[in-house]
This record gives structure tokens, C-alpha cells and sequence, in this order.
């Protein structure tokens, strides 16, 4: 592909509000500021509330320079979420209800955008509420390329509604946890995790998924072929949106035609530096993930 992908990601925008700060966030905004720091053409289809919180979070995306004309605003206040990091700095989720992502429409130039890109992102945590399900329909009926990324957050979630999701994918992620809950609901049963991806994408008919395993690295179930990669060292300051920039560099890396094993690699030393620093949108230069590949 000579040209950048065109990627559009659907899903929350929100706050996450740290005891002695906020940082904007959300899954899919994370993912879509991840793909713009690496070139890629990126639509970020989401809302907002039409209050102080909304305003400041378009500016804030403004200065990032990803474009916002694709982000609703809506009388519903804009997304919060209380984070508690653990003496490791992995991260648990409080997360406000009734919030301006909870209904993303489906709009005639969003569905175009979808339409001419070359793939769509969509997050689990979008669809708690019924209201955003029929807009994804129509986004994947347009999408040449679906890639699922799960954020089980409970109670946040439904997985009748998760499981159709990854029917509906050409690409899904998950971390480990996710994947046990995953294996259990679906009455899958193999001696190996790479058994168990095989039995999944079988059963979704999804050709590539990955999961996630934290400071152990990953491994990426892609076209019947299995690929692992271990963890890059890193003292963790938090953990909050590591998973996000793995998911876009591999993401990149795929659409951009690395070897699986590349993009795999890449994606760990970038979760490994995100983790390393504070913010999921911290910045991350080529240099650092240079030094961290082996020659």
C-alpha cells in the first residue's frame, strides 16, 4: 500500500479522571491518535456533550490534529471515567453511565468515511447500551474490513452482544482475561492458547486475532498461521492505553504489509513503551522503538 491506510474508529470519547488529574481517552480515540502519530489517515466517528468537557476535548483532539468534524455533539453530558492504578500500575475502571458516546449515529458521511477506508475499529464498550448496535450494522455493512477490539469492562457489557461482534469482524484482539471469559461462553476446549484461537476464529470465522498477554507479550492467530512474541521489558508507570497502541501499530503494521511477525513485534515494543510512561497518549518516537528491536 504506497499511500497511508484510511482507518476509521468508532467508539467513546472520554475523560479518564486519575486522582491527581483527567487525560482524554477512550479505546477507539486511543487507537485513532496511535494510527495518526504514524501517518495514517484516521476518522474518528464519536460524540461528545455540548458542555465545558466536550469543548475542551475537541480542542484537545484539535491540537492533536486529528480531524473532529466526524464527532457529534449531543445535549448528553461528555464521558467520565474514575481510574484507580494498583501498586503496579495496572489500572480499574469506574465508568459514568449515561454519557454522550452512548449514542453515536450513523450519519450519510460517517458511512461514506467507513465506506473508502481500509478498515473500520470498533471497541465492545461502545455497545452497552442498544442505541449504538443498529448504527454499527450500518457501518460494518459499508466496512471492507472490521477489526474488534475488546474492552470487557463489567458490568459493561453483554456477551450474546460481544460474540456476534466478532462474527461480524475480519479482526479481533483481546487480552487474556478476555480471552478465558471468551473460551468459557463459547464451550471452547484446547490444551494451548494457540488451540484455542484456531477453535475461535473457526467458530467466528475470523482469519486473524490476537491476544494480548501484558509483560508476556502477545500472540496473533493470522491467516491459519500462529505467531508469538514475548513481552519487551518495561517499568510500568501505568497501564492505561498500552493495549490501544499495540492494537494500532499492529494494525498499521498489518495494513501496511509487515510481516505478521513484524507488525507483532513492533505492536509489543510500543504496548512496552506506552506502559512505560504516563497517559495512553503519551508520545513515542521511532528512536525508542529502534532501540528496543533487536538488530
Amino acid at each position: 500500500m504506497s499511500k497511508p491506510p484510511k482507518i476509521a474508529c468508532y467508539g467513546e470519547i472520554l475523560w479518564d479522571v486519575f486522582p491527581d488529574q483527567k487525560r482524554l481517552g477512550g479505546a477507539p480515540l486511543n487507537v485513532a491518535l496511535r494510527l495518526h502519530s504514524f501517518g495514517a489517515d484516521v476518522t474518528m466517528i464519536s460524540a461528545v456533550g455540548k458542555d465545558a468537557l466536550g469543548k475542551e476535548a475537541l480542542s484537545e483532539i484539535d491540537d492533536a490534529t486529528l480531524g473532529t468534524s466526524f464527532i457529534q455533539k449531543v445535549a448528553t453530558p461528555t464521558g467520565q471515567v474514575t481510574v484507580t492504578l494498583d501498586a503496579k500500575g495496572s489500572a480499574s475502571y469506574d465508568i459514568e453511565a449515561n454519557a454522550a458516546w452512548d449514542d453515536i449515529k450513523a450519519t450519510e458521511a460517517g458511512l461514506t468515511a467507513v465506506k473508502e477506508a481500509d478498515a473500520l475499529v470498533i471497541g465492545s464498550l461502545a455497545f452497552r447500551e442498544s442505541v449504538n448496535l443498529q448504527a454499527i450494522e450500518a457501518f460494518i455493512e459499508k466496512s471492507s474490513f472490521t477489526v474488534f477490539d475488546l474492552n470487557l469492562r463489567a458490568p459493561h457489557y453483554d456477551l450474546e452482544i460481544v460474540v456476534g461482534l466478532m462474527e461480524a469482524a475480519d479482526m479481533i484482539k483481546l487480552n487474556d482475561e478476555e480471552m478465558e471469559l471468551v473460551v468459557i461462553a463459547m464451550g471452547i476446549e484446547g490444551e494451548t492458547l494457540a488451540d484455542e484461537l484456531k477453535q475461535l476464529s473457526a467458530m467466528t470465522e475470523t482469519p486473524t486475532i490476537c491476544v494480548t498477554m501484558g509483560s508476556e507479550g502477545a500472540i496473533l492467530y493470522h491467516k491459519g498461521g500462529v505467531h508469538e512474541q514475548i513481552g519487551f521489558p518495561a517499568k510500568v508507570v501505568d497501564t492505561v492505553g498500552a493495549g490501544d497502541s499495540f492494537l494500532a501499530t499492529l494494525i498499521y503494521g498489518l495494513l501496511t504489509n509487515e510481516t505478521p511477525e513484524d507488525a507483532l513485534e513492533v505492536a509489543c515494543a510500543v504496548g512496552s513503551l506506552v506502559a512505560s510512561k504516563g497517559g495512553a497518549n503519551c508520545k513515542v518516537y521511532p528512536e525508542e522503538i529502534d532501540a528496543l528491536l533487536p538488530e
